[in-house]
């Protein structure tokens, strides 16, 4: 939590300015939000990920195609075919 100074200035945490790439110097947003403050860098950046949080993220997704998959039956569609099937058209037989 920041508190806010004689001078209406306010610090950043390091973690959350790390997070967001927010360096001193650079400007910031200060949004309203309905009963909240939104605080926006200027960059348009998203901020970045660490890679064990990346694959963790891949992980899960992974999960859950695998889960979409097997209640499918192996991944078959209402099409009638499979992706599989569908690189395999037109091929010799």
């Amino acid at each position: 939590m920041s508190k806010v100074t004689s001078k209406l200035q306010v610090t950043i945490p390091k973690a959350v300015a790390e997070r967001y790439r927010i360096r001193p110097g650079d400007e910031v947003a200060w949004v309203p939000a309905g009963d909240v403050i939104r605080l926006e860098p200027s960059s348009s950046q998203p901020p970045t990920l660490a890679v064990a949080d990346r694959l963790e993220l891949f992980d899960r997704a992974t999960e859950r195609q695998r889960e979409r998959d097997r209640d499918r039956g192996g991944g078959s569609t209402e099409r009638g075919w499979t992706r599989e099937e569908a690189y395999d058209r037109g091929g010799p037989r």
